[in-house]
């Protein structure tokens, strides 16, 4: 089964963010559009219901998130419940503070594959904009990930302007060194003042186009807001996430969001639409997969003009 929103898009992916909690302090943090409030995350059970009433309207991919989903002391049993459904994809989006001790036990439990936000390769910089110095830390999980077998392994960066935007080569070498993806991602404005994001906001236009041309395969992820991956002569994969103003992105936009305290947001930028509270923690999977489906009718894609020129 494949279920369709108004304009055509299939729902192939679920966003659950698991906690609010964070050991970092990033200048840019988004917090996945959840303002940080107090209350009751979900648990590991009711987790495992909305799993499992997502698995059955055909949602193929599952991605935890946070805050940083590491922090849960249950993060391995939710792993490995979710694991237990069958998804064919299962992924975790981290800071990597937690994962070198983490990653064996979690690919053992079926996680496949790890997404790490790196933002700088620059121990300063890493500082200045996570509030941690951790980086080598970091850098010991991501090898850990590598050799526990998940794949990809891929690095997240926000470019900054002014700040990391001059690490675009040095993230590539990095990732060609260590068998990684990398994926930069333009700055987003969800909770920052708009002078902060005039300030740091870096189009990455230019160095998609320079990367292309330099490129000897390109291939779009249908599945994943049509980003376009540039594979390199060095062999190096390299995503973009372009945002603004982007159309093409948000027309192929496969996913709905579950927030920590069990609300769904259908977009990023939009706040929650329904909660899905009460029907988790009575284990009603039946009527999980009604409010899925009822939020999955009030999706709409919010931006509709298309920045790329073919």
């Amino acid at each position: 089964m494949v279920l369709y929103d108004r304009f055509g898009r299939r729902l192939l992916g679920l966003r659950i963010s698991i906690t609010s909690r964070c050991n970092y302090n990033c200048i840019f943090c988004h917090s996945e559009g959840i303002l940080k409030e107090g209350g009751e995350e979900l648990s590991v059970d009711e987790i495992e219901v909305l799993g499992r009433a997502a698995y059955e309207l055909g949602i193929k991919s599952i991605k935890l998130t946070g805050g940083e989903p590491l922090l849960r002391k249950d993060i391995v049993d939710i792993v490995e419940r979710l694991a237990n459904i069958g998804f064919e994809d299962l992924a975790v989006t981290t800071n990597g503070y937690y994962l070198g001790q983490l990653a064996p036990v979690l690919a053992q439990k079926g996680l496949k594959r790890v997404n790490i936000n790196i933002p700088s390769l620059k121990e300063e910089v890493y500082c200045k904009i996570t509030g941690l110095n951790a980086l080598e830390r970091v850098l010991i999980g991501v090898e850990k990930a590598v050799k526990s077998g998940l794949k990809p392994v891929k690095i997240n960066v926000v470019v900054l302007r002014g700040v990391n935007d001059n690490e675009v080569s040095s993230f590539i070498k990095y990732a060609k060194e260590k068998n990684l993806v990398v994926q930069f991602i333009e700055l987003e404005p969800i909770g920052l003042e708009k002078t902060f994001f005039e300030k740091y906001f870096f189009s990455l236009a230019e160095i998609e186009k320079n990367l292309s041309r330099e490129s000897i395969e390109k291939t779009v992820r249908l599945g994943m807001h049509g980003r376009r991956v540039y594979t390199l002569k060095n062999g190096t994969r390299v995503e973009f996430v372009r945002w603004l103003n982007n159309a093409f992105f948000c027309s192929h936009c496969t996913r709905l969001r579950v927030t920590w305290k069990g609300d769904v947001k259908t977009c990023i930028w939009r706040a929650p639409v329904l909660s899905l509270k009460d029907a988790l923690k009575s284990g009603d999977v039946e009527e999980v997969k009604r409010l899925l489906i009822k939020a999955l009718i009030l999706r709409t894609p919010f931006y509709r003009v298309d920045p790329y020129e073919d």
